[in-house]
């Protein structure tokens, strides 16, 4: 028997890091006024409450009791959203290199992704839900209204993210960030569960060359075809 939020409609973006999934996910879900959903928040802070617990990174046991466990907030603060961990702000921390690859580490273990299903399909709320991860569209919400597969090429992705930390007075390595970048989408992309990949449904949008405005529009022009239009 479904729940009665089971009828709400989905967004599902997918797709690997640094393709624009975030950004895009929260304009289109300011848009709309639908809730978001960051799943690829919830694997970064299993990871850094194993970092910071003294966890191993391979002990799906553990790891899976600390996912069902994570004491979490979602904060509205300042026009912004802040994350918390244990009463602790640390926003700006599961957005590091060493938390990602942690992140991307821990998400290959299955009972860690079956300790977060459940968490995932509770952000299905009325109006409507943009999900924004790795297997929104193949795994945790298949039957979603729409599902965009948001990519772009390695190296692009690796110079975004180079800007981002130049700006952010982060100094980093163009090439290393390349490479961490590849060996993730490796390891994503090969893992026995929920590898990473479009649905068989999905609309391929390849960002290399658009403008975060012109991928939003996009995917707006898509909702409006399957009745989903946002507000004037």
């Amino acid at each position: 028997m479904s729940s009665p939020d089971s009828a709400m409609p989905v967004l599902t973006v997918d797709g690997p890091g640094g393709a624009g999934k975030g950004t895009v996910s929260r304009l289109i879900a300011e848009r709309l006024g639908w809730h978001l959903l960051d799943s690829g928040a919830l694997y970064r802070l299993t990871a850094l409450a194993a970092l910071k617990h003294g966890l191993a990174l391979d002990d799906d046991v553990a790891l899976a009791s600390c996912a069902e466990t994570l004491d979490v907030a979602f904060v509205a603060q300042d026009g912004d959203a802040r994350i918390m961990l244990e009463g602790e702000d640390v926003t700006g921390d599961i957005r590091t290199e060493a938390v990602g690859d942690a992140a991307s580490q821990v998400a290959s273990l299955p009972r860690v992704r079956d300790a977060l299903l459940t968490r995932q399909r509770d952000f299905r709320a009325a109006p409507g839900l943009v999900a924004d991860g790795r297997d929104m569209g193949t795994v945790v919400f298949p039957q979603a209204e729409l599902k965009i597969y948001l990519t772009a090429s390695a190296e692009e992705r690796a110079r975004r993210r180079h800007e981002q930390l130049l700006n952010a007075g982060v100094d980093a390595n163009l090439a290393s960030l390349l490479e961490e970048i590849k060996a993730r989408d490796a390891r994503d992309m090969q893992r026995a569960v929920a590898p990473l990949k479009p649905a068989d449904d999905a609309v391929l949008l390849d960002s290399t060359s658009l403008a975060i405005p012109d991928v939003v529009e996009r995917i707006e022009r898509l909702l409006s075809e399957r009745g989903l239009d946002l507000p004037n």
